[in-house]
């Protein structure tokens, strides 16, 4: 998907919404559980209940791997059944990835070319041979990981180099290897007032927020500090809507969360007449 088309896509459904696949088999409701592939029913009536309110999907590949041939399996189908929303959904396979050249060569026929995501997230700490692969697909995006939202970030990320933290760096050094139509960033929704200074640095890109509702994470504070002239974000939400229930009205409740999150995006998409 083009970067024109995400832009189009996120003003048409008034939402830059992302919702997180994370699903974790043990908390699938107990219904489910005898279906031939309760991950892949449980994802297919959550995106049945929220399409029309989310602009992309995000399954985090790790609960489908834990799974072994069964886990992927039921994310093939996942993915499949996105793919027939054809342009009306961005899809991304949180996959983490990155390594050197022919192993992220790989990774990259794995989920760019035979499942067919849209995107991948890729972490950057082996630098840009281990990039490289993931941009070398046509139409597809890479998502770095530059300031992430977990309390372990601090570790690394905000190790000043040269006068500046490491994740500015990140964010420097990745422009030489991709534009704004084919790399974004990952910047974490709980450090939403460092927003400002990411923005000083990729003013265009994308940015793949996560971390707002069951994290902590304010969307308002969000839109303030990251938000451009094309909108410029993608919020990502995943425990607080697909397990927003685990009765039978499970698609519904998520339902109810998505559309919440859909009326604040509106609300923000208004007031900045995009």
């Amino acid at each position: 998907m083009k970067k024109t088309e995400l832009i189009r896509l996120i003003k048409s459904k008034r939402s830059f919404l992302c919702i997180g696949l994370d699903t974790d088999i043990d908390k699938i409701p107990a219904h489910l559980t005898d279906a031939t592939d309760p991950v892949f029913e449980f994802n297919k009536a959550i995106i049945d209940a929220t399409h029309d309110l989310a602009v992309a999907y995000k399954p985090n590949i790790a609960f489908y791997e834990s799974r072994g041939a069964a886990g992927w399996e039921s994310l093939e189908k996942t993915i499949k059944y996105l793919k027939q929303f054809g342009n009306e959904i961005f899809t991304i396979a949180d996959a983490k990835r990155g390594d050197i050249g022919n192993t992220s060569g790989q990774y990259a026929k794995a989920f760019l070319e035979n499942l067919d995501f849209d995107a991948i997230t890729v972490a950057p700490y082996m630098g840009e041979d281990s990039i490289s692969p993931f941009l070398s697909i046509k139409g597809k995006w890479v998502i770095l990981l530059a300031l992430t939202s977990n309390a372990g970030s601090r570790d690394f990320q905000n190790l000043v180099s040269d006068h500046q933290p490491l994740f500015k760096h990140v964010l420097s050094v990745s422009q030489k290897w991709a534009s704004d139509q084919n790399m974004m960033y990952v910047i974490g929704a709980t450090r939403a007032e460092m927003l400002r200074e990411v923005r000083a640095i990729v003013p265009g890109h994308f940015l793949l927020v996560p971390g707002v509702g069951a994290q902590g994470g304010s969307l308002q504070k969000v839109a303030e500090y990251g938000m451009n002239k094309d909108c410029g974000l993608l919020v990502n939400s995943s425990r607080g809507i697909i397990f927003a229930s685990s009765g039978k009205d499970f698609a519904e409740a998520a339902r109810t969360k998505a559309f919440e999150l859909q009326q604040q995006m509106q609300q923000l998409l208004d007031a900045a007449k995009l």
